[in-house]
């Protein structure tokens, strides 16, 4: 099979594109840059040049292809304060994507999230279906919550349509997302912060099990599903801090509320979630059997402290 991927040479990207071609398939790639296409060429992936705002090439990426995995966001605009326009791009995207594969049972993965699903207790896959769970939402983080939902309507006009919630953190060597952004910031403010007791939970995963789930999502995953690649149902922050502090050899302290953003800046609106989630149900329908190292783990091989880690 060739499927068509966008955000083909990002984190998440990169691994699935090898979990792909591991498997014999063969991967398009959407390129918005010189650098991403060399990226991809050098491993044997057909380049799509274009962007999320070039719907005319996600029609016939998607047409030509035997299905779709969508991973690409706008993050850099989203974490500049522009997160509504790129929930906008994204839904943009798989409204063509949906229109592209109508009628032909060929599937279309998207990625979504688990953050803030069920704050408190552990979320399900059956959970954050319906527009009650989400009165809290607006703007920007309601539409990529929209975007999930349209995604798994479009079983009904025959595309086998999955969404694949991923955690805060897909962690890995190389890692440049939360957790490494909380060690810059312990690194540079002298000492690992958690907000309040730290009690509050994240779940994870490594990238590779991530995108072996991908795999597995775009080859058998039933028409509607929706999908939790969960390894840890929940690390405590405070935990996280404790690890961060032992290997820059910091000091651990907590963080009172209104002190967030002068601390932790675009991270503040993440860290105080307790956001548990379980991957129960992925795993009984799949046969997804996470086998790389457990976030604490993970953090206790020292990658994330190399000087250069940002």
């Amino acid at each position: 099979m060739q499927y068509f991927i966008t955000g083909a040479s990002g984190w998440i990207g990169s691994a699935v594109v090898a979990e792909l071609l591991d498997a014999g398939h063969q991967v398009a790639g959407l390129a918005r840059s010189d650098a991403a296409a060399a990226a991809l060429t050098s491993v044997g992936v057909q380049v799509h040049r274009g962007t999320l705002d070039d719907p005319e090439v996600l029609r016939q990426a998607a047409a030509a292809s035997d299905g779709v995995i969508h991973l690409a966001f706008k993050h850099d605009i989203a974490f500049s304060g522009g997160f509504e326009a790129a929930a906008d791009a994204d839904r943009r995207a798989v409204e063509t994507f949906g229109d592209a594969l109508a009628g032909s049972g060929r599937p279309l993965v998207i990625a979504s999230g688990t953050l803030g699903l069920k704050p408190g207790r552990v979320a399900t896959e059956q959970d954050g279906h319906t527009a009650g769970e989400f009165t809290q939402l607006a703007g920007g983080p309601r539409t990529r919550w929209e975007t999930g939902e349209l995604a798994l309507s479009l079983a009904a006009r025959g595309v086998r349509s999955s969404i694949v919630r991923l955690p805060p953190t897909n962690h890995g060597d190389g890692d440049r997302g939360f957790l490494a952004a909380l060690v810059a910031t312990a690194r540079s403010k002298g000492f690992a912060g958690y907000l309040g007791d730290g009690a509050n939970r994240w779940p994870a995963v490594h990238r590779l099990d991530s995108a072996h789930l991908f795999r597995l999502a775009v080859e058998s995953a039933p028409a509607g599903s929706t999908l939790h690649a969960v390894a840890d149902e929940g690390v405590a922050i405070r935990d996280i801090a404790e690890i961060i502090g032992r290997h820059l050899n910091v000091p651990v302290a907590s963080i009172a509320p209104q002190d967030a953003v002068g601390h932790f800046s675009w991270l503040a609106g993440f860290i105080g979630l307790d956001s548990p989630a379980s991957s129960t149900l992925t795993r009984e329908l799949l046969g997804w059997r996470p086998a790389q190292p457990r976030l604490i783990e993970d953090l206790g091989k020292g990658h994330y402290f190399r000087a250069t880690a940002a």
